[in-house]
Order: C-alpha cells, then sequence, then structure tokens
C-alpha cells in the first residue's frame, strides 16, 4: 500500500511548484525605455523582478518533491527487487517519464528566471534608436508550469505503480502433498 503521507507530500510541493510557475508567468518583468533628465540619453527602466524569485521557489519546490519520490522508492534503483509483472514495468516507465518532465520543467523555469533577471544596462544618445530592452518571452514559465503538472501526475502514479509491484504476494500453488513422511 503507498504512502498516504508520501503521496500528501508529493502532492502538495507540486501545487506549490505549480502555483509559483503560474505566478512567475503572469508577473514577468516588462521594460520601457525612457529619457534622461536632459533628454540626451534614454534607457531601460524595469519594473519588479519577482517572477525571478517565483521561478526559483519554484524550482526549489519541484526538486524537493523529487526527492521525495526518489527517497520514498529508494530510486527505484536501491533496496529490494520488485516482483516481475505488469505494476513493474509500469513504475520502470512512469520512473522514467517523470525524470524526463523533471528535467524540462526545471529548464524550463531556470532559464525563464535566468533571463527574466536579466537587465540591458546600456544607454543610446536620442538621436540613435532607442535601446533593446530585452524581456522574456511570454510563455516560459508558462510551458514550465505545464511540465510541472505533468511531473506531479507522473511522479504520484509512478509511487503508486511501485508499491504495488514492491507489495505483490506471490501466491503459493497448492501442493499435493507427496512427502516421504506420512
Amino acid at each position: 500500500m503507498a504512502s498516504i503521507l508520501v503521496l500528501v507530500l508529493i502532492f502538495i510541493f507540486n501545487l506549490i511548484a505549480f502555483a509559483l510557475a503560474m505566478a512567475a508567468e503572469q508577473r514577468r518583468s516588462t521594460a520601457r525605455v525612457v529619457p534622461d533628465a536632459e533628454n540626451n540619453y534614454t534607457y531601460c527602466v524595469y519594473d519588479s523582478d519577482i517572477a525571478t524569485g517565483y521561478g526559483v521557489g519554484a524550482l526549489l519546490f519541484l526538486m524537493v518533491s523529487q526527492a521525495v519520490v526518489a527517497v520514498a522508492s529508494k530510486c527505484l534503483c536501491c533496496g529490494r527487487a520488485l516482483h516481475p509483472g505488469g505494476p513493474r514495468f509500469c513504475a520502470l516507465i512512469l520512473f522514467l517519464s517523470s525524470w524526463v518532465t523533471f528535467v524540462i520543467a526545471e529548464s524550463c523555469l531556470l532559464a525563464g528566471s535566468v533571463e527574466n533577471a536579466y537587465h540591458t544596462k546600456y544607454r543610446t544618445l536620442f538621436v540613435d534608436n532607442p535601446p533593446s530592452c530585452q524581456t522574456l518571452r511570454k510563455g516560459v514559465f508558462g510551458a514550465g508550469a505545464a511540465f510541472v503538472f505533468f511531473t506531479a501526475l507522473l511522479s504520484e502514479i509512478y509511487y503508486i505503480s511501485f508499491c504495488k509491484a514492491r507489495d505483490v504476494t506471490i501466491a503459493k500453488e497448492p501442493s499435493i502433498g507427496m512427502s516421504s513422511y506420512p
């Protein structure tokens, strides 16, 4: 039987990671070009940088969730062997799939956080073209949130399937009772 505590922990950590990734998508940095006091130069002014913190928070909560699954299932490679059959095959496929989606989610969240924190710092003359105020593209944190959701779904099902494969009871075959002693 799968541990309810582990399932609840995985769910809560993944839910927080998903919420933080969605909040980061909504609060991405925006920039505007403003002239200086003498109107000689223009430069970029960025608004709040809170999305970077949300993205890093989502990254960390997702990492903790994946660590909880790995420790609870002994990373599928340590501990006693799983019983052969359908649950073991499902556990293996779900294990690999959850790690693939985890890596993609972490990559999106990390790239989004780094790119959101980047601010152009140069100025241009007023007669030149205005500076390129680089901002994060729309949807990077959203893609991270989607993969957080997929990771959550796959890791929950993986843990349940792992527990089924671990706890399978082997039915004893009926014996005829052919022994040398009466």
